[in-house]
């Protein structure tokens, strides 16, 4: 597990889970019950107490949703993206080669968290400025991100057509992969939209594709999702 501190909100804490912490997902072929426990023992291990992520139903869109309160009164939010203003629920972002975006917002209220699910749609959408607005909404002012393992550009294979409509929707994300084909670099693109934004920005540079650690869907359509995570340990503010 990759695990980080917000310096703007040093109470708030950051991590990416890899194959150790197992699926956390419930919508791949695994055992709903196994997954349950595998969630509920990451928040255990995490300092969550009683506390539980709240997880989101992906759908590739630019849409950002409030979280008010803890999964069991509000749900699962059919969305690629979570403020909690306050920071007072933990929230959670799943991928398995899409790039998880973890971010951290300091407001003269206190803090302001989100995560955003950059999958390339949802990316070319605008789904990282929709978030980062959204937490300028809830009073943040400045701004830190944290872009978890995600497939590279060097790995990303998509036809040419389809590079040439994101390059021309996004400059800079095109690029060429180790096979000489047309490929996407998100990660990159997704650093550089934020960093337009003002948002200081800490990559993680590891391509789960590449790397057996974490879950990859371009190696196995069949495999898990790890989750991109942000939190206050309990006890903290």
């Amino acid at each position: 597990m990759l695990r980080y501190q917000s310096v703007l909100a040093p109470g708030v804490h950051i991590a990416f889970t890899s194959t150790a912490e197992g699926n956390l997902a419930f919508h791949v072929p695994d055992d709903r019950d196994a997954v349950l426990l595998r969630r509920r023992d990451l928040e255990r291990g995490l300092g969550l107490g009683e506390k539980r992520f709240s997880y989101m139903d992906q759908i590739h869109s630019a849409t950002v949703l409030d979280v008010d309160g803890p999964p069991e009164d509000s749900g699962i939010p059919t969305c690629d993206g979570l403020v909690s203003a306050g920071a007072g629920q933990p929230l959670a972002v799943m991928v398995a080669d899409c790039v998880p975006v973890v971010l951290v917002g300091a407001s003269a209220q206190g803090p302001v968290t989100a995560v955003a699910h950059a999958g390339r749609r949802g990316l070319l959408d605008g789904i990282l400025t929709e978030t980062v607005q959204r937490m300028r909404s809830a009073g943040a002012a400045s701004f830190e991100a944290w872009i978890g393992p995600a497939i590279c550009g060097s790995c990303y294979e998509v036809p040419a057509d389809m590079a040439a409509e994101a390059e021309a929707l996004r400059p800079g994300v095109g690029s060429t992969t180790r096979q000489g084909t047309a490929g996407l670099d998100l990660p990159r693109a997704a650093a550089s939209e934020l960093h337009e934004l003002g948002v200081s920005v800490t990559e993680s540079r590891t391509c789960t594709l590449e790397d057996a650690n974490y879950f990859s869907y371009r190696r196995d359509p069949r495999t898990g999702r790890l989750a991109g995570l942000v939190w206050q340990a309990a006890g903290q503010t």
